[in-house]
């Protein structure tokens, strides 16, 4: 029996919002699979419910209807604490808006995450000092946020996703916060550390070019996703 290398299995995935007598779905019959060691990026006008697929496979919402598998661990019907546990231990955000703490410095703000799960403080101070490296912001180390530009804040952002060595990153609209050539090469910086260390990642953009330099393509519309091919972007 062939081993199962799905980091990520969604099915019949459906998400409705109500408010009073008013309901909106946003994902309908909605099926995925992201490989171990995969980039999937996920493309489609604004409203589709693309935020809303990430935080759903982030174990942030839960979902009208379907199944959710993480690693063949089924969490849409997960406690809250068992979901805290989750996205803390497996899981790493990254966002348009970096959210750093601003009374914390760049390499505080990277720590956190590890001290949160209460790793060694030694050990995160040199993980955060090489990860900023690989970012190319490791001269900000001691710096605070309020003197980044948002190219080196979205780095930072970065670097605090990957501290704790998560299985899944989860990257929602990364660079469409900054101008074209920082977003590139933020980009470009991600996708190297991803692939280096053989992570998984699922990528909201409307970046053309993430989309294409990822592995796999979709376009979420009418409440699923459709595989692209070549130039369909």
């Amino acid at each position: 029996m062939e081993k199962d290398l799905s980091v990520v299995r969604v099915e019949n995935l459906k998400k409705v919002y109500r408010a009073g007598d008013t309901s909106l779905t946003v994902l309908e019959g909605l099926d995925m699979e992201v490989r171990k060691g995969e980039v999937a990026a996920i493309v489609g006008r604004s409203g589709s419910g693309k935020s809303t697929l990430l935080n759903l496979i982030g174990g942030l919402d839960h979902p009208t209807e379907g199944k959710i598998f993480v690693e063949g661990e089924r969490i849409d019907n997960a406690s809250e604490e068992s979901l805290s546990v989750f996205r803390n231990t497996r899981i790493g955000f990254i966002f348009q808006f970096h959210h750093l703490l601003s009374e914390f410095s760049v390499c505080e703000n990277v720590m956190m995450p590890a001290l949160i799960r209460r790793f060694d403080t030694e050990w995160s101070f040199g993980r955060a000092l090489e990860l900023l490296s690989m970012m190319e912001i490791e001269d900000k180390a001691h710096a605070k946020p309020s003197s980044l530009s948002g190219g080196e804040s979205q780095r930072v952002a970065v670097a605090r996703a990957l501290v704790n060595d998560p299985r899944l990153i989860l990257a929602d609209e990364p660079t469409g916060n900054l101008d074209l050539k920082t977003g590139e090469r933020i980009k470009d910086l991600l996708f190297g550390i991803i692939r280096n260390l053989g992570g998984t990642m699922i990528v909201v953009t409307h970046n053309r070019l993430i989309a294409q330099d990822a592995d796999t393509a979709y376009r979420l519309e009418n409440g699923g996703l459709n595989r692209l091919i070549g130039g369909s972007l």
